[in-house]
């Protein structure tokens, strides 16, 4: 198995001509995870206030959360090269005037707005450059496994940049200054956002000229075509699919915001249960080691057998999430949190891959950038929620409430896949959505 996983990522890494592509867009992520916990230990050291501190990092949230959406639609009209140059470089300026902001002291409002300026203009390298290998899987003719590791690969790039950036802005603080972080944070969106926006593989994805026929991937090597400019699968198709189409998508976006959710939920648990226990120090260190488990999970998921399908994913993954995350609320002790957050990262990247994979099947080649930076919003916007719900009640009623929080979105996500039915969107007909060649 080992060796067929290593050929699969041997496959992915040269659909992008070489390793510098996968290693650029990582650093072109790692800004992302970074801006949030800085901006947050910045504005909290340079004005004395937490509760400042929260309205900037929560107005980054918010902008990311709704610009995200923005950034990708633009990147599939006019091509992902000059948005992207544009954002990263805009990015790059707003996180810089947030520092400098910050450091002399502006008023609450300033560095609010700026905090929405840094969330708006993220240039969303991690959902466009899914879409980006995405189609250079499919332009190539790769077989279903190899777009699976291309979706493994770019999950567990995610998972380690939001291991990684929260560390990197620790160390920074601590033996620095945050500002030190935020200004790492700038110089990697201007140079690997640069980087990544000039990579000769955008020309995969930019947008077609002179009318010309797309076509929607489905699995399988399943192509429907569709008139140029049409905005959704299948425009051929009855109302009635047209709808279930767009259930789906819905249904995909819901299950990620909960993921999101689950996220938050249980980084407040973790965050109290750490100071109840007396190390305080210990709560980054454990979310870590869920974020690694689930990285190290991500990639071994390109070798799950083909005839297993992605509907059976969805609701494998949210059953396991919701079964893993019982024990948190009989957690007591640092070891055994240690050891049920690192079994409950298991089931976060399955979880999240299957629904970028279903997504990358019901949705339009012309707006798959769009529809990836969703997912990635849906995700970061229901962290941010549950954020600021599950630190209060933690606050008040104890670790284990957020952590019921967290079992809650667990339970929520897990009768969603249950209840919708991707593979009617596909042909209309309840046949099994497969990534392989038992579909079509």
């Amino acid at each position: 198995m080992a060796g067929a996983l290593v050929t699969t990522y041997r496959t992915v890494i040269g659909l992008g001509g070489g390793p510098l592509l996968p290693a650029v867009s990582f650093l072109g992520r790692l800004p992302t995870a970074m801006c949030q916990l800085g901006s947050l230990l910045l504005v909290a050291r340079t004005s004395g206030s937490l509760a400042t501190a929260g309205l900037v990092g929560g107005a980054l949230a918010a902008g990311q959360t709704a610009g995200g959406p923005v950034v990708g639609r633009l990147a599939d009209r006019l091509g992902q090269r000059p948005v992207v140059l544009v954002a990263a470089l805009l990015n790059a300026c707003a996180v810089t005037g947030l520092v400098t902001g910050a450091l002399g002291h502006a008023p609450t409002a300033g560095l609010v707005a700026l905090g929405v300026l840094v969330g708006l203009s993220v240039p969303q390298v991690g959902p466009l450059s899914r879409s980006r290998m995405v189609a250079l899987a499919r332009r190539g003719g790769a077989d279903e496994r190899t777009v699976s590791g291309v979706l493994s690969l770019e999950g567990t790039l995610d998972e380690t940049s939001f291991v990684l950036g929260p560390a990197l802005v620790g160390i920074a603080a601590t033996v620095a200054h945050p500002a030190v972080a935020l200004g790492l944070a700038a110089a990697l969106l201007a140079a690997c956002g640069v980087a990544f926006a000039l990579h000769p593989t955008a020309r995969a994805v930019a947008p077609a000229r002179g009318g010309r026929v797309g076509a929607l991937p489905l699995g399988g090597g399943l192509r429907v075509p569709r008139p140029a400019g049409s905005g959704r699968p299948g425009a051929g198709a009855g109302r009635g699919e047209r709808h279930r189409r767009r259930g789906t998508v819905y249904a995909l976006r819901a299950s990620a915001a909960l993921q999101g959710a689950m996220f938050g939920a249980c980084q407040a648990g973790i965050t109290a249960l750490t100071e109840e226990l007396g190390a305080p120090g210990q709560s980054g260190l454990v979310y870590a080691a869920m974020g690694v488990m689930s990285a190290v999970v991500g990639l071994a998921m390109a070798s799950v057998p083909p005839a297993v399908t992605l509907t059976a994913r969805w609701r494998a993954a949210t059953c396991a999430a919701l079964v893993l995350a019982l024990p948190l609320l009989v957690v007591h002790s640092l070891g055994w949190l240690y050891l049920v957050v690192v079994i409950l990262g298991s089931a976060y990247a399955p979880h999240l891959i299957t629904l970028f994979s279903l997504t990358e099947r019901v949705v339009p080649a012309s707006r798959m950038g769009e529809s990836m930076a969703f997912m990635t919003s849906g995700v970061i916007g229901g962290q941010a929620l549950a954020l600021m719900a599950a630190g209060p009640v933690a606050e008040g009623y104890g670790p284990g409430a957020a952590f019921g929080i967290a079992v809650g979105t667990a339970a929520a996500a897990c009768a969603l896949a249950w209840a919708a039915r991707p593979e009617r969107a596909r042909d209309g007909h309840g046949g099994a959505l497969a990534p392989a060649s038992s579909a079509g």
